[in-house]
């Protein structure tokens, strides 16, 4: 569905439609609702870019079965889990989220972009099984991954997911762990539910098929140049506060924008494709996220799984993500130009580190990028060892633009994650980055409003309303003492979204 509803001078402006923006959006609406809040979105629709739902994973990433968010033992000779705990407390703010939209209305049925997905993690070889029985062990003593099942036994692991063990060698050294309330998100479809919800509500509007083409701070508001892409009119907007939620379309336009606090950023895009299955089945034999450990100098995003997807309704089979160079910022309106485009005097030292320093990084996307199908299908073979070439396909993912800062020690080092930049006045926000950001898109956009919107949130009516859209924003559940307030919030979460009974 196409819009073209335009807010004269609104208190906000969004840029960009994907999870982030709408998230954004619809949360600074129902905070305060004299709030007049414009969405303006380049492509023809909605958050058809990073929050499609084949340009991602789909994974609600809640440090259930990522390996790459537990990689390093610590001094006590087990597996850190820090980094897993931290991303699953985060989660629970989107769930929280989600289940309130779906309550209260902004969202009519749950099941159109969260489904249950068991996730599991699973390796092979006795290195990596000692590993994840190491890594069992420190999350199982936390109570968000108390109910985390272990196995080595080969007909468990066959029960729970009969494709791995598929034409697997009988006296390899397996092992698999299991979460049962995994998710399936199609963060397109959310993004778009919440985009739409906000374009009814009074003093809103959002814009498709509008590029954003100039930002400048003028008499206390941000004016905005923007280019209706249909009938090529030009035209102007301002705004008190302005986000940057375009995915990788935001840091030309953080650069344009000119604040301090971009100095030095810069952009390091990389692809991605999946290979897909569609066959009823195979589809019918798996049922779970399964995710591995990533291999050599494949990049975070790249840690290899086999998925259950579910989108509009229909299932298929999803491995990968292969990585790939790229020069382009965006898959559907992105030019091959973007990346030499971005380069400013400013970020070209740390542009030129990554190219340094990480050779083996940039050997691999290269690598990725032009290898056979024959080669792809052989990574296939080391989760599901019977699989067949005719039974899958190649597609495109999106294009993630991981951001580059130079004032780390090590000027160049590549971030995998989100960064949120904002000016010192308050008045713009831009985000930068990719995983596991949809799924924690709820907490990235709290530290949004809780850094340019704290007067409303410092009010008592501003602190209720948070407190009944997201009813731990204020709360530390990783806490022990926290044990039975995160089971009942998280029960009550999964029952809204019709993840439970």
């Amino acid at each position: 569905m196409k819009s073209e509803a335009h807010i004269e001078n609104p208190d906000v402006i969004l840029i960009g439609s994907g999870i982030m923006s709408a998230t954004l959006g619809a949360l600074l609406k129902e905070l305060d609702p004299s709030l007049r809040i414009q969405l303006y979105e380049l492509t023809e629709g909605l958050a058809l870019e990073a929050s499609n739902g084949w340009h991602n994973a789909g994974t609600g990433h809640a440090g259930l079965c990522e390996l790459s968010y537990t990689p390093n033992y610590g001094p006590d000779g087990e597996v850190e889990v820090s980094q897993a705990i931290r991303i699953c407390h985060e989660f629970q703010h989107s769930l929280q989220f989600w289940g309130h939209a779906v309550q209260s209305g902004m969202i009519d049925a749950a099941e159109d972009f969260v489904r249950p997905v068991p996730h599991l993690s699973f390796v092979y070889g006795q290195e990596q099984v000692d590993f994840l029985r190491s890594r069992h062990r420190q999350m199982s003593k936390h109570h968000f991954f108390k109910d985390m099942e272990y196995t080595e036994d080969r007909e468990t692991i066959r029960e729970w997911a009969p494709l791995i063990l598929e034409g697997r060698a009988a006296d390899e050294p397996v092992a698999m762990t299991r979460m049962i309330h995994g998710t399936d998100v199609n963060f397109g479809a959310l993004a778009a539910k919440l985009t739409h919800w906000l374009g009814e509500q009074e003093g809103c509007g959002f814009a498709s098929s509008h590029r954003v083409t100039d930002i400048k701070k003028k008499d206390g508001r941000w004016q905005l140049k923007i280019k209706n892409l249909e009938n090529k009119r030009e035209f102007s907007n301002s705004a008190k506060f302005v986000f940057i939620g375009a995915g990788g379309g935001s840091l030309p336009l953080l650069q344009k924008a000119g604040i301090p606090e971009a100095k030095g950023i810069g952009g390091f895009p990389i692809g991605g494709q999946w290979l897909i299955s569609e066959k009823p089945e195979l589809i019918a034999q798996h049922n779970a996220k399964v995710y591995g450990m990533s291999p050599g100098a494949a990049p975070t995003m790249a840690v290899p799984h086999l998925d259950t997807r579910i989108i509009d309704g229909k299932r298929a089979l999803l491995f990968g993500p292969y990585a790939a160079w790229t020069t382009k910022f965006l898959h559907k309106r992105g030019s091959f130009m973007d990346l030499p485009g971005s380069i400013r005097w400013d970020n070209m030292a740390s542009l030129i580190k990554v190219g340094l320093s990480n050779i083996p990084l940039v050997r691999y996307l290269i690598q990725q990028g032009t290898q056979s199908m024959k080669t792809r299908m052989g990574e296939l073979r080391n989760f599901y060892p019977g699989a067949t070439t005719e039974d899958w396909h190649l597609i495109d993912a999106g294009i993630r633009v991981q951001a580059i800062k130079k004032e780390d020690g090590d000027a160049g080092i590549v971030h995998f994650g989100t960064e949120v930049i904002t000016d010192k006045d308050k008045s713009l926000s831009a985000l930068l980055g990719a995983s596991p950001g949809a799924s924690v898109s709820t907490n990235i956009i709290l530290e949004v409003v809780q850094k340019c919107f704290a007067e409303t949130l410092a009010t008592e009516a501003g602190h209720n309303r948070m407190k009944k859209i997201i009813p731990s924003y204020d709360e530390d559940l990783i806490q022990a003492e926290m044990e039975a307030r995160h089971a009942t919030l998280q029960m009550d979460a999964l029952k809204a979204l019709s993840l439970v009974e």
